[in-house]
C-alpha cells in the first residue's frame, strides 16, 4: 500500500479518534464478545472525557495512518506512569494498533509499528512491550514476526467479562 501518512493526533482530532476507536475495536472484537458488553466498552472506553484525558496525558500519544485524507488505523502509545501495566520509565508500551479491516494485509499496521518502535528509539527505551488478547492469533503472529517474546499474562475486563491478555516485549539496542 502506498502513501500512508503517519501523522500524530491532537484534540482537534477527537471526533475522528473516537470514530476510528469504536469502529477497529468493533470489528476485531464484537465477533467474540457479548453485544451488551460491546456497547458498554465502546461507549466507556471511547468517550469524549476518556479520550480528552488521554489526549491530554503528556505521556501518552496517538497517532493517526491515513490514506489520502482518511484516517484508515491509529496507534497508542505510553510511557512512564501512563503505562497500563508496568509503568516502567525505561520502557514504551504499545496500547493499540487498529486498522480498519478493509485495510488488513496491506502493512498499515507494520508502518504503524514501526512509528512506535522509532519512537521508543528516540527515547532510548530498553524495550517496548504490549499485551494482546489470547483469543486474538492474527495480532499474535504479526507481533512474533516483529520479534516480541511472550513474558506473562494479565486480566483485561470487557463489560463483565475477564479476558487474558498475553503480555509480550521487544528489547531494542
Amino acid at each position: 500500500m502506498e502513501n500512508i501518512i503517519v501523522q500524530k493526533a491532537t484534540l482537534d482530532n477527537i471526533e475522528q479518534l473516537q470514530q476510528i476507536g469504536r469502529q477497529t475495536f468493533s470489528e476485531t472484537f464484537s465477533s467474540g464478545n457479548t453485544e451488551e458488553n460491546m456497547k458498554k466498552y465502546l461507549a466507556e472506553g471511547f468517550s469524549f472525557e476518556k479520550l480528552t484525558e488521554e489526549l491530554n496525558d503528556k505521556n501518552s500519544e496517538f497517532y493517526f495512518a491515513l490514506s489520502e485524507t482518511k484516517v484508515i488505523g491509529y496507534l497508542k502509545i505510553n510511557f512512564g506512569k501512563s503505562q497500563t501495566e508496568l509503568q516502567d520509565d525505561t520502557a514504551l508500551e504499545i496500547e493499540r494498533i487498529y486498522v480498519l479491516k478493509e485495510f488488513h494485509g496491506k502493512k498499515v499496521g507494520q508502518i504503524l509499528y514501526e512509528e512506535a518502535i522509532e519512537i521508543a528509539k528516540q527515547k532510548k527505551s530498553d524495550y517496548v512491550w504490549l499485551g494482546v488478547w489470547e483469543e486474538n492469533p492474527r495480532a499474535i503472529s504479526f507481533y512474533k514476526k516483529n520479534g516480541f517474546v511472550e513474558f506473562d499474562k494479565h486480566t483485561f475486563r470487557l463489560g463483565d467479562d475477564e479476558q487474558t491478555d498475553i503480555m509480550m516485549k521487544l528489547k531494542l539496542g
